[in-house]
């Protein structure tokens, strides 16, 4: 499972290093690509058959979720870390991500996402602000 959160810097190549234990848990080579907000989603080549399993099942008639199946496939690039655990972060997924030198690295799950530490931080302003909402929302929800 991918938990924690850890701070890094692109360098001018573009290239990002992903913390040791995530390297672990997503493998030797993984699937990056847009996310939802302001991030990329990562995924274990195993998660992302998983994902794209899920994904076959919406409607080809629903324009929404084929915006959606657009936006994620035609972003989406495998990537293998190089021997000091760097990625390359495509330029077309960093503009998408509005990263420049500065991330931010989490786990979520199953998934890894990285973000501009500047998105990072306002996300966290926005959303810590009503976390005891969100917290009633998911007792609601039976969790």
């Amino acid at each position: 499972m991918l938990i924690g959160e850890f701070q890094h810097n692109v360098d001018q190549k573009g290239r990002l290093f992903v913390p040791a234990k995530f390297r672990e848990e997503l493998g030797e080579t993984f699937v990056i690509t847009r996310g939802i907000g302001a991030c990329l989603f990562v995924f274990s080549n195993e998660e992302w058959v998983n994902f794209s399993k899920k994904l076959r099942a919406l409607p080809m008639t629903d324009r929404r979720a084929q915006d959606f199946l657009r936006m994620l496939f035609a972003g989406a690039c495998e990537c293998e870390p190089d021997k000091q655990g760097r990625i390359l972060l495509p330029q077309r997924l960093r503009e998408h991500a509005g990263i420049e030198k500065e991330v931010v690295v989490i786990g979520v799950m199953s998934r890894m996402e990285i973000w501009a530490k500047t998105n990072w931080d306002t996300y966290n302003e926005n959303t810590y602000s009503d976390f005891e909402e969100t917290l009633m929302k998911m007792s609601e929800l039976g969790i």
